[in-house]
């Protein structure tokens, strides 16, 4: 990983762990597969840090920019799967 993590300086501390926590939810879905309880607790978490959709979609597009990952797309499969583990 040769990247940052987007994050907020209104944020404290404990927020900035919680939201790196989720983006690193989202890398772990994608190279090895999570289970989707822990994704949906990550994702629960941030939208507690972040609850406007706007900012939201601006965060989760610098993450896609500079990972490659989709945030958006491990959230939506997340949703709508029943399976125990999410794998991207």
């Amino acid at each position: 990983m040769d990247y940052q993590y987007p994050i907020s300086l209104d944020w404290s501390t404990e927020e900035i762990v919680d939201v790196i926590k989720f983006f690193e939810c989202i890398e772990k879905a994608y190279e090895q597969g999570i289970d989707r309880t822990d994704m949906l607790s990550a994702y629960r978490r941030f939208k507690e840090i972040v609850p406007s959709k706007s900012d939201e979609k601006t965060i989760c597009n610098e993450f896609e920019e500079v990972s490659g990952y989709s945030s958006y797309k491990v959230v939506k499969k997340t949703k709508d799967s029943n399976e125990h583990s999410i794998k991207m």
